[in-house]
């Protein structure tokens, strides 16, 4: 069976950014050459891509977020589960879901050596995926994931959104085997870049991300996932911000302006409200010239919405934007927010300096390896 690959969307960003983007490319590739590395296929299902475990920006305040569990402490990599075929897997969901009697092998298959994910047809043509934890922290994610699925869930058929979400049927832990079962929602991923404007896909999406910003912070506090106001999402971005400049991989004009943006206080009151955390093309999927579904909720929080329009904006057609940001007003209840843009732009950089840090952590680990 055949597994396709897809390819993230490069970010637009400024000439600064591109320029700290290139330089640190080059020490990547004169590392690459000095010592040979180990590298992990990203290899995924077009349909799929596989949820990263929540974790606070690196020096954030050492305070908790509210109303969620404290975030876990950095730990030793851990050695991955034994591997089970996709007909195991398939056996074990019908012991996690009554009912549930496969008959045959479906898309999604896809398989890392953290998470394997397989799709199955029962008796009644029922489409389920099976998802494995092949490690306690992937098996975390699912749980807590599970949690804000089920809430919103709750939503989709009370008629208050507009977009359905997958839906978790049952889950089983053994010795060595995590797996949980969730339904396989219709739908191709959005062609982002390739929008038009216009009341059609659009205005689709931006109504789409409206109602997820409109959804109750409950569905967040009540599983356990992080919630944060916005002094704090703030000052997560400043600890961000330092421990980038420390590496001294980074431009000192780009700190600078990231710095005074950071430092602008009023750039920053904003309403809190659910943020999906991981939007892009994968996990917006559409049918029918419409957004049908909504998937990868595994780093859903309570912060800034700017943190979901980033990959709008860094993403979609300009002269889309104004259908988007159109549709997403009519979706809010509160008023306009009139730095939701700048702030939007300034995310899609800082994720820039997120890998980047990200990188260095990696070399230094590999370095007293």
């Amino acid at each position: 069976m055949s597994t396709a690959v897809s390819t993230a969307s490069p970010m637009r960003v400024t000439s600064d950014v591109e320029h700290a983007e290139a330089q640190a490319g080059d020490e990547d590739n004169h590392q690459q050459q000095a010592e040979p590395s180990d590298q992990r296929s990203d290899e995924h299902d077009e349909d799929y891509r596989a949820p990263v475990v929540v974790a606070p920006l690196p020096g954030a305040s050492a305070e908790p977020p509210r109303n969620s569990t404290p975030a876990p402490q950095a730990q030793p990599a851990e050695t991955p589960r034994p591997r089970h075929t996709a007909l195991s897997l398939a056996a074990m969901a019908s012991v996690a879901v009554a009912g549930l009697n496969p008959t045959r092998l479906a898309l999604p298959q896809s398989e890392t050596p953290e998470r394997h994910i397989i799709g199955v047809i029962d008796t009644q043509g029922r489409h389920w995926e099976v998802h494995e934890a092949r490690t306690d922290a992937v098996g975390a994610s699912l749980e807590a994931e599970a949690e804000v699925l089920r809430r919103i869930g709750r939503v989709v058929d009370d008629g208050r959104l507009s977009f359905d979400v997958p839906r978790v049927a049952g889950s089983l832990r053994q010795k060595d085997a995590h797996i949980q079962v969730r339904s396989h929602v219709e739908g191709k991923p959005i062609p982002v870049e390739t929008l038009r404007p216009g009341p059609g896909m659009s205005a689709g999406l931006g109504k789409a991300l409206g109602e997820i910003h409109e959804l109750s912070m409950t569905v967040i506090s009540e599983a356990g996932m992080p919630v944060y106001d916005a002094e704090e999402v703030r000052r997560r971005w400043l600890s961000l911000l330092d421990d980038t400049a420390a590496t001294g991989r980074t431009p000192p004009a780009l700190l600078g302006r990231w710095e005074q943006a950071l430092e602008d206080t009023a750039l920053w009151r904003f309403r809190p409200t659910v943020v999906h955390g991981d939007l892009a093309e994968e996990n917006v999927l559409v049918a029918g010239g419409t957004v049908v579904a909504v998937r990868g909720w595994s780093q859903a929080h309570v912060g800034d919405p700017a943190e979901d329009l980033a990959w709008v904006y860094s993403s979609a057609p300009v002269d889309c934007l104004d259908s988007i940001e159109d549709a997403y007003d009519i979706a809010r209840s509160e008023g306009v927010d009139r730095h939701l843009r700048e702030r939007a732009e300034l995310v899609s950089e800082l994720s820039l300096a997120r890998w980047l840090l990200h990188g260095s952590e990696d070399r230094g680990q590999a370095g007293h390896q």
